[in-house]
């Protein structure tokens, strides 16, 4: 029983040793993509028009509540009323605009994912073909919410990621 016991604990160790732990920075690796920069200056640039066209809408809305505000005295209760009407409507219709474009599922978050994911996808290609020929066991985003307080240059894998993608430095010597 003992002998069994002193096995798997060696066996324990032994498997615990043979783990290889890395890390990269995908934020690193994106920013230095041309393919990445140019999806995001597209979307920056829908994002402003789109913003652009809300702006433009409660412009109209918010002319249309001094208007009324003006010619309040003119109008009879019920002339008021079927403006006020008017006017919450295109509130309505201003909401929906906004959520159809920037709300979950929008048309902002459609056309980032879009853009965005086959560079996230050829990115884990490159990550996953890393670890496989480093043999690491788990392989960290730096980038992501995960806190690194320390990191050790030795088990970053950021560079070999980049060479990868065909990115890296030439002049970089100390891989």
């Amino acid at each position: 029983m003992k002998y069994i016991l002193f096995v798997s604990f060696l066996f324990t160790g032994l498997v615990a040793e043979a783990q290889k732990f890395g890390y990269v920075d995908t934020d690193y690796i994106l920013s230095r993509m041309p393919e990445y920069k140019k999806a995001q200056e597209e979307i920056n640039k829908l994002s402003a028009e789109w913003e652009q066209q809300l702006k433009e809408k409660m412009a109209e809305i918010e002319l249309m509540y001094a208007s009324l505000k003006a010619e309040e005295v003119l109008l009879t209760p019920e002339m008021k009323e079927e403006r006020m009407k008017d006017i919450k409507n295109q509130e309505l219709k201003l909401k929906e605009y906004q959520r159809d474009i920037f709300g979950f599922e929008g048309l902002f978050f459609l056309k980032k994912q879009e853009l965005i994911k086959p560079i996230q996808d050829k990115v884990f290609e490159a990550v996953e073909k890393v670890a496989k020929e480093n043999r690491l066991s788990v392989l960290f985003d730096k980038a992501a919410d995960l806190v690194m307080i320390y990191t050790d240059p030795r088990y970053d894998y950021t560079d070999f990621v980049l060479d990868e993608l065909g990115l890296g430095d030439s002049s970089d010597v100390l891989k």
